[in-house]
């Protein structure tokens, strides 16, 4: 089974890939989609529960969704279908660095999915080419709440503490005027919810092949997560704009 087949999987009762609940999803996107009758953009989108949430609470609004999984925009366009909001979805098969659109776009979204291009800067740089004047960023990325362990940063990767990401982002020219910083709740349910659907789904299938594996992964990843990074990585996700001048 590869790592697509096991995230699609691991966020079966998360459809959100990243921990968020739906509070604050919501808030979220009511701070960047202040007219209801946006254009949206989400680079990196996935199973594209982002984008079916505001179009499915905005029947103005139309999106567009890059990622380079078949699988999860297979389940996006199923989705769209289900919730009836088909037709103001577009879903494109490409590398969120190589997408060109001939319009721009009132909201871009890329949360939990900085890794596309390489960091957060790159993607905060890729979004400010999509973006119309006066149009918003929402963007949602880790921090490291408290020091980390080698272990954890060989593990997740090279974040700053929050203050500094927050002046890294402005000093690239945006002003946040909306955040959310993942509460434990949320992060806790977000790494109980993945790793307790991977083990449920190897328990309801023990006669298929992938089954050993998938439990396995599950453990690890819960041993992982409880042992190395829970008491020091953290979430925020940031509704931006143009600083003026920048």
């Amino acid at each position: 089974m590869n790592r697509e087949q096991i995230s699609e999987i691991a966020h079966t009762d998360h459809p959100i890939k990243a921990p968020l609940d739906d509070d604050s999803v919501r808030r979220l996107l009511d701070r960047g989609l202040p007219r209801g009758d946006e254009r949206v953009l989400d680079l990196g989108c996935g199973s594209g529960e982002w984008l079916l949430r505001a179009l499915a609470a905005r029947p103005l609004v139309r999106a567009e969704g890059v990622d380079i999984s078949p699988q999860g925009l297979a389940l996006a366009a199923k989705a769209a279908r289900e919730r009836g909001v088909e037709d103001r979805l577009t879903l494109h098969e490409t590398p969120a660095e190589d997408f060109r659109s001939a319009h721009p776009f009132d909201l871009v979204l890329s949360v939990g999915s900085t890794h596309a291009f390489g960091g957060l800067l790159p993607t905060l740089a890729a979004a400010r080419e999509h973006l119309a004047p006066g149009g918003r960023v929402v963007i949602g990325d880790g921090f490291w709440g408290r020091t980390p362990s080698p272990e954890a940063v060989d593990m997740l990767g090279e974040f700053a503490d929050l203050a500094t990401t927050v002046d890294l982002i402005v000093a690239e020219g945006w002003t946040p005027v909306e955040g959310h910083v993942s509460s434990r709740a949320e992060l806790d349910a977000y790494e109980w919810s993945n790793w307790g659907s991977l083990a449920s789904w190897a328990l309801d299938h023990p006669d298929d092949p992938d089954s050993s594996q998938v439990l396995e992964t599950a453990h690890t990843r819960r041993s992982e997560w409880l042992r190395t990074y829970r008491e020091t990585w953290g979430f925020v996700t940031l509704v931006l704009r143009r600083t003026p001048g920048r």
